[in-house]
């Protein structure tokens, strides 16, 4: 794994909500929302697919990861605040049953082009509940080609942006590709790293968390920031050029969601999550989401 050589800081604000995305010297923005809308509206189905249930059509159960609740497109799980943000919301019913929300973008075609550089981009403030464990909200990254075949993961990538269980003041970020088990990403860990968040939690505090595709030069790189602050990176010289290539030069497109227990916050918890204590109605906040291009 190549090593981090120095913390590149971006200028990005990051303590508060700020609605509109920001601009970044030297990129144009190729695609946003801002989520801007009437309280109780769905996302905008012009940006977004509703994903709903338990799996894809024809894909593997529980999302591929174990996760317990399903996904709806009903506005208790999936809303419009009315003040220029996203709220999802996952919600435990009388007899136990999780349900909460996911959206994927509709546009597929996000990526570097060669000689270019990507950044995706999103405010968001993590869900703050008494007894958090289980909860595992995430905004990411998945290689167009999943789209009407949902059998070729890990081989087609996946950028994990943002990811975090069990209400640890923590964000992960970890990119998956090639082959499950093992392979070049070390599947299904992925290759990933870590860090809390600065200034404030990550809960109940708006923080940007960026991807950055960099094809500018060589090395080829991607790089995970926080609040602006490299944390994590992963380049061209760690894989195979093939596994590089198939995962980082092809287009993708972003997802967020609030999952349910699963792998992850299992693995990190060391049992079965959630608990019966888990607290109901935990609330992940999106901003805003840009993609930028130079």
């Amino acid at each position: 794994m190549g090593l981090l050589r120095s913390l590149v800081s971006l200028a990005v604000a990051a303590s508060a909500a700020q609605a509109a995305a920001p601009r970044i010297a030297g990129f144009t923005v190729t695609w946003t929302d801002d989520f801007n809308g009437g309280r109780n509206s769905p996302p905008n189905s012009a940006n977004w697919i509703t994903d709903t249930g338990k799996n894809y059509p024809g894909g593997p159960a529980n999302w591929g990861t174990g996760e317990v609740q399903t996904y709806t497109s009903s506005v208790n799980n999936l809303r419009l605040n009315g003040a220029s943000a996203l709220e999802i919301v996952a919600l435990k019913d009388s007899s136990g049953a999780w349900t909460s929300g996911r959206i994927e973008t509709q546009r597929k075609d996000f990526m570097a082009r060669a000689g270019g550089v990507m950044r995706i981009q999103a405010s968001l403030k993590l869900p703050s509940v008494s007894q958090p464990v289980g909860y595992w909200p995430a905004f990411w990254a998945l290689g167009a080609a999943y789209r009407g075949n949902y059998t070729n993961w890990p081989g087609v990538g996946e950028f994990d942006i943002m990811e975090n269980v069990n209400g640890l003041n923590k964000a992960w970020g970890v990119l998956h590709c090639d082959t499950n088990p093992g392979g070049a990403c070390n599947e299904a860990n992925g290759l990933g790293g870590s860090r809390t968040c600065p200034g404030s939690a990550c809960q109940g505090n708006f923080h940007t968390y960026t991807l950055e595709v960099d094809r500018s030069a060589k090395p080829e790189a991607v790089r995970w920031f926080l609040d602006g602050t490299l944390f994590w990176q992963v380049i061209d010289t760690d894989m195979p050029a093939a596994v590089w290539n198939k995962t980082v030069h092809n287009p993708i497109f972003i997802l967020l969601d609030l999952a349910i227990g699963g792998s992850f916050p299992n693995g990190v918890y060391g049992s079965s999550t959630p608990l019966s204590t888990t607290t109901s109605g935990g609330v992940f906040t999106v901003d805003y989401v840009a993609v930028y291009n130079k």
